[in-house]
């Protein structure tokens, strides 16, 4: 279904003549503008397949452009540039290049849900937005998020020793991005909550930060999902032609 909204056309392509006049009819002003036509020479017949190949994008096929993930969108509704229906679209197509001219905001995503509870496909818009700005790091097109490095230091610590300690995973964060470790919110909030802490849950939390303590029995139940996550690693890296 071709897209024809005048807001989503590149400005460079529409062409407004000041001074136009077609058998004896007065077109001038907006009444003359004319979209330049473009010839796609980067076609990728395969990036519907890549960006389904990615979690969050396995639905992106049941689309059908009714408009509902756009017109529910929370980041839409403050920038009208951000347009799930729009990138799905030039998705489906193949449109690659016309997709990363928008590579900077995809990421903007915030997760509110409110496109998945309105779309009546089933398409899960949020899980597509997620897939694309995956893709977008995988392909090189953008810098790796810190959404997605946190998300590797929190995968990395679940497998390594079967459970979650906060303040591990605050500091692996920390280092992985350059940031500080003594930042001012944080120090807040430890003052306060050391405040009312209770000694043995103080200790007990200071302890496995420093000592890393680990699930028991936990070597057959990490080897298992070390395998799946590098096998599940190695299939998208081969849908997106990265081997």
């Amino acid at each position: 279904m071709p897209i024809h909204e005048k807001s989503l056309i590149r400005p460079e392509q529409l062409k407004v003549h000041e001074k136009l006049v077609v058998d004896g009819v007065d077109v001038s002003g907006h009444w003359s503008t004319f979209i330049e036509p473009r010839v796609v020479t980067d076609y990728n017949e395969r990036l519907q397949e890549e960006i389904a190949a990615l979690p969050g994008g396995e639905y992106i096929h049941r689309c059908w452009q009714c408009g509902s993930c756009t017109n529910s969108c929370t980041v839409h509704a403050v920038n009208p540039d951000f347009n799930p229906r729009y990138w799905i679209y030039l998705v489906r197509m193949g449109m690659e290049s016309e997709l990363l001219r928008d590579r900077d905001i995809i990421w903007q995503c915030v997760s509110c849900n409110k496109c998945t509870y309105a779309c009546p496909r089933d398409v899960m818009p949020e899980g597509v937005m997620k897939a694309t700005a995956h893709w977008l790091e995988l392909k090189g097109h953008t810098p790796k998020s810190k959404s997605m490095i946190f998300d590797e230091v929190f995968t990395a610590q679940v497998i390594e020793t079967g459970r979650i300690e906060e303040g591990r995973t605050i500091r692996g964060f920390f280092e992985r991005t350059g940031q500080p470790l003594a930042q001012q919110w944080l120090v807040t909030i430890v003052k306060r909550v050391a405040r009312r802490l209770p000694f043995r849950q103080g200790f007990l939390m200071a302890w496995s930060t420093l000592f890393r303590p680990r699930t028991r029995k936990w070597s057959r139940a990490r080897a298992a999902l070390t395998e799946y996550v590098h096998g599940q690693e190695a299939k998208r890296r081969k849908a997106l032609n990265l081997e």
